[in-house]
């Protein structure tokens, strides 16, 4: 449901391995989480041509989660935190593919910003429509239709 959310809010930020599985970091350090993101934002990162990348992804994505700068204690809500962690593993592997690094608000504006502009106007709409009774109908299949 989108009752809950007003859109000033600062959402929780992860990465998924090639089994769905969400990696993220908050106070208490890094979690894997099988469930409790199914009402996210995804924003692909990996392009389907890139197997060599893909097959390295998880391998990639523990190592990087179990380094030292991921341990609770580090922490810090504003400088350190799931964002931090995500794009910090963005950029380390960018760096492993000899590309360029991408700062924070390079990465919001090309990445985040785009996906959560589509969230919004969805949302938008889901309030309005539900706040005047309104309720949606799944259109017949085209073969039904036929």
């Amino acid at each position: 449901s989108f009752r809950g959310y007003d859109g000033k809010s600062d959402l929780h930020v992860g990465i998924t391995n090639s089994n769905g599985v969400v990696y993220n970091y908050n106070e208490e350090g890094i979690h894997r989480a099988e469930t409790g993101w199914e009402q996210c934002i995804s924003i692909p990162l990996v392009q389907p041509d890139e197997f060599g990348l893909l097959q390295q992804w998880d391998k990639l994505l523990e190592e990087f989660s179990v380094g030292e700068a991921w341990l609770p204690h580090r922490y810090e809500e504003h400088d350190h935190n799931c964002y931090t962690y995500a794009l910090a593993f963005i950029n380390s592997v960018l760096t492993a593919q000899g590309k360029r690094q991408m700062s924070k608000s390079e990465f919001t504006e090309k990445f985040v910003i785009p996906q959560t502009k589509k969230a919004s106007k969805y949302i938008t709409l889901h309030q309005e429509l539900t706040a005047n009774d309104f309720y949606i109908v799944p259109l017949p299949d085209q073969e039904k239709q036929c």
